[in-house]
């Protein structure tokens, strides 16, 4: 059997080490086998778990030993670094050939360690940023739900850990069994986009009192209709050059960046909560052709419009206006509408 050593330290997330735990459990051969042997390990007999409760764990760190797959959980933001025991334990397996994954923020741990040097990783949207401040010697991939090195794998949040335990069951046994075991998870063998569809992006802050405001507030109310750098320019009452830069200055964006991030971030709503077709989102939403805005709205969400909607549309249709906004919304920006996180 394939053995599968589960590091739990303290603060560890429930969610993240019982989702590779009942993935692997519910994977079996096609003449009914368990292919897998799923164990908990962790430095001391008792860990303290996010959320209140105690853990009691029968292994210790030499389970790092001798496992085929290693899976590292994400912990609570305040969770005290890993020993360096636990570093040293991981990066002997490491060295042994042994299979290391981690889900979610449990990437920390593995770039504490030093075995994402070099290499690409993922981690929770969230906590993207920081980890490429704290591990510049890791290639961070935000957009992604998982990242397979080879001998080294890392997942976004825990909802990914079940993508990433699916891709590597179909490495370890093939695509028939792991497609069992996407069935008997209530879930897709592959999703469609990546990280990024889960991602609230938000305009660049602009300082209160900023005399952008009354512009960008213009602009929310026109995006259906045409907004050159010309007209922008020139309702600030700027010359081009002069406005490019003071809007870089107090926004650290471009202002055809920030277009374009307030159409895409318009058809998101117009998605989530409107019958419209595509067709006419990507006119409401002022993008030039459907062609386009399929494109554009692709390249930032990582994902198409159609398949957007079918993961992120309401059980009912919220009313919209003609001008596409929400109920209500007078006087606040389309930036501060969220953007489900799944």
């Amino acid at each position: 059997m394939h053995s599968v050593a589960i590091l739990v330290l303290d603060g560890v997330v429930p969610f993240d080490m019982a989702a590779p735990m009942q993935v692997f459990d519910f994977t079996r051969l096609p003449d009914g086998r368990h292919p897998y042997r799923v164990r908990l390990c962790a430095e001391r007999p008792e860990v303290a778990a996010d959320g209140g409760f105690t853990l009691r764990v029968d292994r210790g760190l030499e389970a790092l030993t001798d496992a085929d797959t290693v899976i590292v959980p994400g912990r609570a933001p305040n969770s005290p670094p890993p020993s360096p025991a636990v570093l040293a334990a991981l990066r002997k397996a490491a060295a042994a050939g042994t299979r290391i994954a981690s889900v979610c923020v449990g990437a920390f741990v593995l770039a504490e360690a030093g075995l994402l040097d070099g290499l690409r990783a993922t981690t929770h949207w969230v906590a993207a940023e920081k980890f490429a401040h704290l591990y510049p010697r890791v290639e961070v991939e935000p957009d992604v739900l998982y990242v397979d090195n080879g001998q080294i794998l890392t997942s976004a949040g825990a909802a990914a850990a079940l993508d990433m335990c699916l891709h590597m069951i179909r490495r370890d046994f093939g695509s028939a069994v792991a497609a069992n075991a996407a069935r008997m998870s209530v879930m897709p063998l592959e999703r469609e986009g990546g990280q990024a569809q889960f991602i609230v992006h938000e305009h660049p802050p602009v300082p209160r009192g900023s005399d952008l405001e009354p512009l960008l507030e213009w602009i929310e109310d026109n995006l259906a209709h045409e907004v050159t750098l010309a007209a922008m320019a020139a309702r600030a009452g700027m010359s081009e050059r002069t406005f490019s830069r003071r809007f870089r200055e107090q926004t650290g964006t471009t202002p055809l960046q920030w277009l374009l991030r307030a159409r895409v971030r318009r058809a998101q709503y117009l998605l989530e909560n409107s019958d419209h077709t595509v067709e006419r989102i990507a006119q409401q939403a002022g993008f030039g052709s459907p062609t386009a805005f399929r494109e554009r709205f692709r390249k930032v969400v990582g994902t198409t419009p159609y398949a957007y909607r079918r993961s992120f549309r309401g059980g009912r249709a919220a009313a919209v206006r003609a001008d596409g906004r929400a109920p209500g919304s007078d006087g606040q920006r389309q930036a501060a509408l969220p953007v489900p996180l799944g």
